[in-house]
């Protein structure tokens, strides 16, 4: 671990000498070649257009790797050491994102341009190193290349995502993310926000008590959290209904009920009884219209419908925790 941290053991690149910078540039495209290939099979179920994409930004990688490894093989032999991103301090590393399930359109996109950007940077350095003039040429065609990879991922985006396929499959990205994390954290926040209103204002009411409203407020919110993270998460696996991973659903289930019940119940750390439940009620206002306005933005709830639903919801939830708090 200290060893990670501080470099120690790791060569330093302008301590690299050709064949050393000619072995890591081998290593990398190889590298980056499958991490394409990796991006491409994770995509290919959900949009096998983007997948097309990668496959042909892997084929540009394996062509670079093929002049490196016939200049290597000209300079130095067929021997290639072992060298890569890890020995070589300072140097990028690949984070592995690609071993995630499953994978963002979006994201994926972003992290193959900074993979093409730390590509060019070392091409443009390592080129700047070298004096062989062969070295030196093919080393800056490559950093040229790399830079020129915007326009070749461009094409090859008209190439296989032209016909509306690129529109589609946004469509599609956008259906999975409400899908996933959307539905589940609204439903989450709709229950954490209005289920805990009546246990919290009926033990403020009765009580008069804020920290004894802010303990029940806390274990409402908490254990409303567990119950349905669990229960989304145990309901539905994904796979017919595309509603993707169940833990994903769970996690955005149950820390948007947890959030919902705090956001009201936070204010009983006030010692004062009735400023700590005006500020509750100005919370539980917020709340309310906030997830109107949720339900409105990603569920497509016509407005006055998804008003009526939750403010008035909560207000009837409300009233009654005052009112038994009262009796």
């Amino acid at each position: 671990m200290l060893q990670r941290v501080f470099g120690a053991g790791r060569r330093r690149f302008q301590d690299l000498d050709e064949q050393e910078i000619l072995a890591l540039a081998i290593s990398a495209e190889e590298d980056d070649g499958r991490i394409y290939r990796a991006y491409a099979e994770g995509l290919r179920a959900s949009y096998p257009d983007s997948a097309a994409v990668f496959e042909g930004m892997a084929a540009e990688e394996d062509d670079h790797r093929r002049r490196l490894i016939e200049l290597h093989r000209q300079r130095f032999g067929e021997t290639i050491p072992l060298i890569r991103r890890e020995h070589v301090k300072g140097f990028y590393i690949r984070k592995p994102d690609w071993l995630v399930r499953p994978l963002g359109l979006e994201k994926t996109r972003a992290a193959a341009a900074a993979m093409e950007d730390q590509a060019a940077r070392f091409y443009e350095v390592a080129a700047a190193q070298a004096v062989d003039a062969r070295t030196r040429k093919l080393l800056g065609d490559l950093a040229a290349a790399e830079r020129g990879h915007e326009k070749r991922a461009a094409d090859l985006t008209a190439t296989h995502l032209g016909d509306g396929a690129a529109e589609a499959e946004d469509v599609e990205e956008h259906r999975r993310f409400v899908l996933t994390w959307v539905q589940p954290g609204l439903a989450g926040l709709m229950d954490g926000s209005v289920s805990t209103l009546a246990p919290i204002f009926a033990t403020a009411f009765a009580t008069g008590d804020p920290w004894t409203t802010f303990l029940v407020g806390l274990s409402a919110s908490v254990g409303a959290g567990i119950s349905m993270g669990f229960t989304e998460a145990a309901g539905d696996d994904g796979r017919i209904s595309g509603r993707g991973s169940p833990v994903a659903r769970g996690i955005a289930s149950g820390v948007m009920t947890t959030v919902g019940g705090l956001g009201h119940a936070l204010p009983y750390l006030i010692p004062h009884f009735w400023t700590a439940t005006i500020i509750a009620f100005v919370v539980v206002f917020i709340e309310l219209w906030a997830i109107t306005w949720i339900q409105s933005r990603y569920m497509e709830t016509p407005w006055l419908r998804a008003a009526l639903q939750v403010v008035l919801g909560g207000a009837l939830v409300l009233a009654a925790g005052v009112l038994i708090g009262n009796a």
